[in-house]
């Protein structure tokens, strides 16, 4: 049975920067938390960080690409390089993947760690742009396939198939 890293916050549970959650009511999710599939992890509180935390994004507008390769950062609203912290984000989501054997992630879009297809330019402006976070970045460049939480559909259509 193929395992699913998936964000907390999709499953209910109040991680967010702000202190909410992303809950999807996708049916399947249900299904497949019965069947023992999916393994909930929230990077940034695996890292260490307290909710509710100053939001962050990657600056100049790159990519989370860019993060593991050290040419961009990972900037709080308030100033604060928290560019270690998302690597160590990262880093647990990718120890808690392979342990668990996951070969795909569910993750929640716009985060400068879980965004898959879009992440905020780094002005905390509102401003989106393709790209991708740091931990999908590392997930991915290691052979996991990461989905959006908009995306749940074509996995489970993937899942059905194999």
């Amino acid at each position: 049975m193929d395992r699913i890293l998936i964000s907390s916050c999709l499953l209910g549970q109040k991680v967010r920067y702000n202190g909410t959650s992303k809950l999807d009511h996708h049916s399947v999710l249900q299904v497949w938390q019965q069947e023992g599939r999916l393994v909930p992890l929230c990077p940034e509180l695996a890292a260490g960080f307290q909710v509710p935390r100053p939001a962050a994004e990657i600056a100049q507008g790159k990519s989370g690409d860019d993060v593991l390769l050290g040419k961009a950062k990972i900037i709080e609203e308030t100033g604060r390089d928290v560019t270690e912290l998302y690597q160590e984000a990262a880093r647990q989501a990718l120890i808690l993947a392979q342990r668990e054997n996951c070969q795909y992630a569910i993750l929640t879009d716009g985060s400068p760690s879980c965004g898959v297809r879009f992440i905020y330019d780094g002005n905390f402006a509102g401003n989106r742009h393709s790209g991708r976070g740091i931990t999908t970045a590392l997930l991915e460049k290691n052979g996991i396939r990461v989905l959006s939480e908009a995306e749940i559909e074509i996995l489970r259509q993937t899942l059905s198939e194999e």
